[in-house]
């Protein structure tokens, strides 16, 4: 998720484990503790690829962080030596709002190795975008509230608990809804005869109410949209190359291979003048290509590997306008 969002999470964290211990030092320290796992983009890890797989690896770890944690501990003990008594609450707080952030990130569709080292299979469960403000919103309340109250007033501790059970009733949500999408996405590709080897579903950026559905096989890969407020319940998907043959004689390449085991399928190869490019189809709606790598050249005769490169994404801001007005109308297809 985005930076703010895991710094309320883990203030209102904070707040809700230790708040009526040592007051609004519970939020500071839920809020620090919230933004450390991410600092692991600062990190430069050899080249594009490694960066790209390797964030929300060791750094997102259950176990890195639980060896972490009485660091943490001991760090916010030397600032507040007062708060000694309260050691067993500080640790459960720390080890909470790192549990709490990487569980999160792994509701979104990027990947996240919570099991790392000893399972490595990125967690992409997709029920959010990495921007949801129905899921942000609450946990500022909250957490304000119980900054304005303090340890005084008992309201403010009620405020932030109920921040924390609205955003986790809309996390439960989107469970729902995704379960609901996924169900009218089988229905629709074998009604429409789609062969498919993997299908996706995850939420458009800023909401869960329009999903998108992504498909591939060994040709093809295609992209449909579902609005839980569609009047019926069927996907139109447009169909798009994937053009595999241009890796094949980049099979032996790591970056490849690794690029192949991280996006789970979802990519596509395409040719950009001389160069051969990997797209992270997970990521971006067509046009778009948030994440997309130059790994090889065509030679002559033959392709060959080439030195990875990230290239620029493509963006293309007019869609979320179009994301808004598909919520709402099917025929915006």
């Amino acid at each position: 998720m985005d930076s703010l969002t895991q710094l309320a999470l883990g203030a209102a964290v904070g707040e809700a484990t230790a708040g009526r211990q040592v007051g609004r030092r519970a939020l500071l320290w839920g809020a620090i503790a919230g933004t450390l796992p991410d600092l692991d983009v600062f990190i430069p890890l050899g080249d594009a690829v490694r960066d790209f797989t390797y964030h929300r690896s060791f750094s997102h770890s259950l176990f890195v962080l639980l060896a972490l944690t009485p660091v943490v501990v001991w760090l916010i003990l030397k600032m507040h030596p007062g708060t000694a008594e309260h050691r067993r609450r500080w640790f459960a707080m720390v080890y909470l709002v790192f549990a709490t952030h990487v569980l999160l990130d792994s509701f979104t569709v990027y990947g996240t190795q919570i099991f790392w080292p000893f399972v490595t299979t990125p967690m992409t469960w997709s029920t959010i975008f990495i921007i949801d403000p129905i899921y942000t919103v609450p946990l500022l309340l909250g957490i304000t509230a119980a900054l304005i109250a303090g340890r005084r007033y008992s309201w403010g501790h009620v405020a932030n608990n109920l921040g924390l059970v609205m955003s986790t009733g809309y996390l439960m949500w989107t469970i729902g809804a995704k379960l609901h999408v996924e169900q009218v996405a089988r229905n629709s590709l074998q009604l429409q005869n789609i062969a498919s080897t993997d299908v996706l579903t995850t939420p458009s950026p800023f909401n869960s109410l329009l999903w998108r559905i992504l498909v591939v096989n060994d040709e093809h890969y295609y992209e449909g949209f579902y609005s839980i407020l569609d009047d019926d319940v069927s996907i139109s998907f447009e169909q798009y190359p994937r053009k595999l043959e241009l890796i094949e004689p980049l099979s032996t390449s790591w970056p490849l291979q690794r690029l192949q085991w991280f996006t789970k399928n979802f990519y596509a190869a395409s040719l950009l003048d001389s160069d051969i490019v990997i797209t992270a189809r997970r990521m971006g709606t067509e046009p778009e290509s948030v994440f997309r790598f130059k790994v090889g050249v065509m030679g002559n005769p033959h392709p060959h590997a080439a030195p990875v490169e990230q290239l620029p994404g493509i963006r293309n801001y007019e869609r979320l306008r179009w994301v808004w007005h598909r919520i709402w109308n099917k025929q915006l297809q």
